[in-house]
């Protein structure tokens, strides 16, 4: 059928409007953003990652496996799949299963497991799947039998939905040909760490309101199989554009950002279920929004905002405004001696370099801008003497502050991310040379020396076009020497610097990551200095808008 839709698992945590998009076949020559560099290497991290697994647990088994090659064309891939499958061969990887056409299904995994009653699918991800804890059902990586799973004293789950949803998809593949395991639905998940299978009870009632994981599956493709069916009939669309967090890397979003512009929507200033139940109650737009009156009852119970932060807002997109204060005083907590601090990360693989530019009295210590960096390829113990050196040379700051009688502060912009890593090189490298205490560093973090401006921002500033630093930098006159700045970019720079890929380290981009690293602590600096200076009775107060 011209018109046959089949659907792979990723559609149940999809943006409806994308599945819509997707398969409306009046789309396939509309505009898309480029291809996203960074997103294409965690592709390639993943699939490197698989490779690796695959050859692990090959090597760890006795029995028999059957390979399937993904460079095979498709139908290739599924009729090797379904032999396999027939002859009942114990360990099936790079399985593409056959499509359920009246389920509207389709869909491959890492490796299927044969029990005595049938098939489990496991699942091979790049994440963390784990975290310290007790009660996750596990096996060691290389014992995949479900039957041997027992309760881990310490790991506890780390929430991944997702990972949950795609086995839900699977089972209900592997249903439909009549593969699947009787008596019990299970799926197994092996993750970054590759140091053991997580096993998850599909049918048990997991999820919010005593629901299962294949409940929830269920109710989620059901919809978005609606979604895609009408779209791919050209009947009328079951899901329209509103801006949501998924877009700031959707394809789609040139599409839905030209339609959204167009008609003003109001979901460009206020998101979520804020804005669904704005145009329930008739406020569609931005101007509508815009033109209520804040002493006036508010059409509905706002979930991410207040009535006066979104009517503000929306005047505030209307004059292209990109800030506004909330305040009619904008402070920051300010020291004699400052220090502004940024962290480089690899995904999950660890912090390579904690970047500080010192600033204020004189304390004897040489001023400015200064990096802590491990050029091994993460992960590596080397990562310790760097955060090492960082930890020692901050302690000597605030100490020799201290000493002086002089107040200090230390700023980053969303101590999230910094607070991660200072806690998980701590749990890390416990012992080593350098390494602090937790305790030491729960009483930094949790003193008033630790200033996060991303808090101070959000307080007092309204802000039409997000709150990145990349935003709100440029307002106080700051920017990046970098054209591509940005935290997905430095991942392919790190790659080339460190020579991850079997090439030969590339003194470039180390420098162009110092660079870069350089650059955001004096983006914090100079954001810092801004909103401490008269120049802010001249931004616009929400008030007065």
């Amino acid at each position: 059928m011209a018109n046959e839709v089949l659907l792979d698992a990723g559609v149940v945590t999809r943006c409806r409007r994308r599945v819509h998009l997707d398969n409306d076949p009046t789309m396939r020559e509309a505009p898309q953003a480029p291809p996203d560099p960074a997103a294409e290497q965690r592709i390639a991290d993943a699939r490197t990652h698989r490779a690796d697994i695959g050859q692990r647990l090959r090597e760890a088994s006795d029995s028999a496996w059957t390979v399937v090659p993904a460079e095979l064309a498709p139908s290739d891939r599924v009729g090797l799949t379904r032999t396999a499958l027939e002859d009942g061969v114990p360990f099936i990887w790079g399985a593409l299963l056959p499509a359920d056409t009246e389920g509207g299904r389709r869909g491959g995994v890492e490796l299927l497991v044969r029990t005595g009653e049938g098939y489990v699918p496991v699942l091979v991800v790049r994440h963390r799947i784990t975290d310290p804890g007790e009660g996750a059902r596990t096996t060691a990586m290389t014992d995949v039998d479900p039957s041997h799973a027992r309760s881990d004293p310490a790991r506890k789950l780390r929430s991944h939905p997702r990972d949950q949803l795609r086995l839900a998809h699977l089972r209900r593949l592997l249903e439909a040909i009549g593969h699947a395991e009787r008596g019990r639905a299970l799926g197994g998940v092996i993750g970054l760490d590759a140091d053991v299978v997580v096993w998850h009870d599909l049918a048990a009632a997991t999820w919010p309101g005593g629901r299962s994981t294949l409940t929830e599956y269920d109710e989620r493709f059901a919809d978005r199989l609606a979604v895609a069916r009408a779209a791919a009939g050209r009947l009328e669309a079951l899901a329209e554009p509103s801006r949501v967090l998924e877009c700031r890397r959707c394809p789609w979003w040139p599409v839905c950002e030209a339609d959204l512009t167009r008609i003003r929507d109001v979901s460009l200033v206020v998101r979520g279920e804020d804005a669904m139940e704005l145009r329930r109650a008739g406020i569609g737009t931005v101007d509508k929004l815009a033109a209520l009156h804040v002493d006036e009852e508010s059409p509905i119970q706002w979930t991410g905002t207040t009535f006066e932060d979104a009517v503000a807002l929306a005047r505030a997109w209307l004059a292209d405004l990109t800030v506004v204060r909330r305040v009619t005083e904008v402070t920051v907590p300010r020291g004699d001696v400052e220090v502004d601090i940024d962290m480089e990360s690899f995904g999950d693989s660890g912090a390579y370099m904690w970047g500080c530019l010192l600033s204020g009295a004189d304390l004897g210590v040489p001023q400015g801008y200064r990096a802590f960096v491990s050029w091994e390829p993460l992960p590596t113990v080397d990562e310790a003497r760097s955060f090492a050196e960082f930890w020692t040379w901050l302690s000597d700051v605030r100490a020799r502050t201290e000493a002086a009688g002089l107040t200090f502060r230390a700023y980053c912009y969303n101590a999230l991310a910094e607070n991660r890593w200072l806690f998980g090189s701590v749990e890390r490298f416990a012992g080593m040379d350098g390494i602090p205490t937790k305790a030491e560093v729960r009483s930094f973090v949790d003193s008033e020396q630790w200033v996060d401006l991303f808090r101070s921002v959000s307080d007092q500033f309204l802000c039409s076009h997000g709150k990145g630093l990349k935003v709100v930098a440029p307002v106080a006159g700051f920017r990046w020497r970098d054209p591509e700045a940005g935290g997905e970019a430095s991942m392919r720079w790190y790659r080339d610097a460190v020579g991850m890929d079997g090439d030969a380290p590339d003194p470039v981009q180390r420098e162009r990551l110092l660079r870069y690293n350089e650059d955001d602590v004096l983006a914090t600096h100079t954001l810092r200095e801004w909103m401490s200076g008269p120049v802010m009775r001249e931004v616009p107060f929400m008030g007065d808008l």
